[in-house]
């Protein structure tokens, strides 16, 4: 598996923003799942966007540990574990040995967030976090640097197919600029509404990794990624 923060250390990380392409198996077809994971290779995507809700924290239920075990044994693709669920600290080990390298977690879902990252650093994977469209950037700013990875929803998180929220455009212009600024510069990612008719304009503010499920698994999943993979290469 490529180490992606090798890929943004020292130098090059100050002269190229390496943009990457998360596709999210909410929207995949699971009678053909592995064959769409392996249509999502095909296509030069290196992350897989993992999403897991739990009724409560948000209202709808996706899949957890088993799917992701099943998924970890026939790829070797990035695995980008979104835990949409309520006080995530108690699964942190269990989606780690099912084979996770990313744990992301939502700030509003967490009492102590401070002992979630600590948790999941511990499991020596990486640490990411999430918040809603309504939760305010600035509420990052301490975190900036515990992170590998901070995706802001561009949606209200639960489902999949919603339309892009226009406020995001400055949402992540503010949180590139806090990040630019940081020492250990997480990833900025990005989830919800995202096409290709509009990621362009979502790079040019700031972000640098991208989820799309509908926009990838509707039609040719190796051609739309090839798509999403020209912009995200032309922005670099």
């Amino acid at each position: 598996m490529k180490n992606w923060l090798q890929k943004e250390s020292g130098n090059a990380m100050k002269k190229t923003r390496i943009n990457r392409l998360s596709p999210s198996i909410l929207a995949a077809d699971f009678n053909i799942l592995g064959e769409q994971i392996a249509a999502v290779k095909e296509g030069g995507a290196e992350f897989l966007h993992f999403d897991v809700m739990d009724g409560l924290f948000v209202p709808s239920i996706s899949f957890g540990i088993p799917v992701l075990e099943s998924i970890r044994k026939k790829t070797d693709l990035f695995l980008d574990v979104h835990l949409m669920i309520q006080e995530p600290v108690r699964y942190v080990q269990a989606f780690a040995d099912a084979g996770a390298d990313m744990i992301n977690v939502h700030y509003e879902a967490c009492e102590d967030i401070a002992a979630t990252l600590a948790a999941i650093r511990k499991t020596g994977k990486k640490a990411g976090i999430t918040i809603k469209p309504k939760t305010p950037v600035s509420l990052l700013a301490e975190w900036v640097e515990q992170v590998d990875l901070i995706l802001l929803m561009s949606v209200e998180p639960g489902f999949g197919g919603q339309k892009f929220i226009p406020e995001t455009m400055g949402r992540l212009k503010e949180l590139r600029a806090m990040i630019d600024k940081s020492a250990k510069k997480p990833l900025l990612e990005v989830d919800g509404g995202i096409t290709l008719q509009n990621v362009g304009d979502v790079l040019s503010a700031g972000a640098d990794t991208i989820v799309a499920g509908s926009a990838v698994f509707r039609g040719n999943v190796t051609a739309n990624v090839k798509a999403f993979q020209q912009i995200l290469n032309q922005r670099r």
